[in-house]
């Protein structure tokens, strides 16, 4: 097949319009297909703010990760012009032994990130809208807070425009396939060729990449929006960080600083807490005994934070066994595809990194940056 651009992104999400960007930025002839409109609300990119953390309790090997994407989302910020992160501080809250504690202090001290251990009470004194047990402790990062998604999806799409990207929006790709030659993508409205491929599918995944062999699942999460008995005063990012809160059944939620103003209260949500479904089956009704219990799991813990619910958002994770992304070159179709998937519950952080491994794979086959743990391989069968 006779390729027509350089590079065709499929998805304009988190991790698709950074890897337009980055690949326009390297002066590659990119055609950016999306389903929706940009920035869209549909599928787990959206909800108005994100965590992002070094001490990275998930794993250590995604602190030099970790510390590229910070560099790039500075560089986003000057390139654009849009605020896109808040330092505001992050607490990692639970017994000693918990996963986002232990986790937290195994990569910070593993990459000499500086970091404070909190008791309980120091907790309090320190951030007086918490009140943890008595055998609760917290790890404090300052170098953690918050990105804002839709302006981080935005800004790299205008950067990506900037540089000569065709990006073709409400276009739903219907299939695409690829031989040594390139590749060509099927849309409702026409078809496009290449000789590159970068799928960045999100939810749609198990759709898209069939025949990937990775098994992705899809659930449904909530993210509400509460209204602090006191106000949102004391939850301003100068005086409240961003948290993850694991309790002693293991249940962990996490929440946000007030960062819409007085009427925009503050954003908790549990995490990994979801149902399965599909983006066609997915239930966007948020029902009354989820906000309860919700509003149970943050009452004995920031007891002026339930007050009244403003609203409440559905989102999709989209999620490998291992919990992992996958970031690598298609097995079947490595000289032409490259894949990244299987981010959500704790990806969005790394998005501006992302696009710059993208970039290096689709454009040179390889990367510098520490990819191994992402390799879709890990899935395969032994022989």
């Amino acid at each position: 097949m006779a390729p027509a651009t350089d590079v065709i992104v499929l998805g304009l999400g988190g991790m698709g319009s950074a890897a337009a960007h980055h690949l326009a930025a390297r002066g590659a002839r990119v055609v950016g297909l999306e389903q929706y409109g940009p920035a869209h609300n549909k599928g787990s990119s959206h909800g108005g703010s994100r965590i992002t953390r070094q001490a990275y309790f998930e794993d250590p090997a995604y602190v030099p990760l970790l510390l590229r994407a910070y560099e790039l989302y500075e560089r986003l910020e000057r390139d654009s012009g849009r605020p896109i992160a808040t330092l505001c501080g992050g607490v990692m809250i639970g017994r000693p032994e918990s996963t986002p504690v232990a986790g937290a202090l195994r990569s910070a001290e593993r990459w000499g990130l500086p970091h404070e251990l909190l008791t309980g009470r120091e907790l309090h004194r320190r951030f007086p809208t918490f009140t943890p047990r008595e055998d609760e402790v917290a790890l404090y990062e300052a170098r953690a807070g918050l990105l804002r998604p839709e302006d981080t999806v935005s800004a790299h799409l205008d950067l990506a425009r900037r540089d000569g990207a065709e990006l073709r929006f409400d276009e739903p790709v219907t299939h695409w396939e690829a031989d040594a030659g390139g590749v060509r993508v099927h849309t409702a409205q026409d078809v496009y060729t290449a000789g590159q491929l970068v799928v960045c599918p999100g939810a749609w995944a198990p759709a898209l990449l069939s025949d990937l062999g990775v098994p992705i699942t899809i659930e449904r999460q909530v993210m509400y929006w509460f209204q602090p008995t006191s106000g949102t005063g004391p939850y301003t990012p100068d005086r409240h960080p961003i948290y993850v809160w694991e309790d002693t059944d293991g249940v962990q939620i996490y929440g946000f600083p007030a960062i819409d103003g007085p009427g925009g209260g503050a954003k908790v949500a549990f995490f990994r807490k979801g149902a399965v479904c599909t983006p066609g089956t997915i239930d966007r009704t948020v029902h009354e005994d989820e906000i309860r219990a919700m509003a149970d799991q943050v009452a004995p813990r920031l007891p002026t934070l339930p007050g009244s619910l403003l609203r409440a958002a559905t989102c999709m994770y989209s999620t490998t066994p291992d919990e992992h992304f996958v970031i690598a070159r298609h097995p079947r179709h490595p000289e032409t595809v490259t894949v990244a998937c299987g981010f959500s519950g704790h990806g969005f952080k790394f998005v501006t990194v992302v696009g710059e491994i993208l970039a290096d794979l689709a454009l040179a086959g390889t990367t510098a940056h520490p990819v191994g743990l992402f390799a879709p391989g890990r899935f395969s069968p032994p022989r």
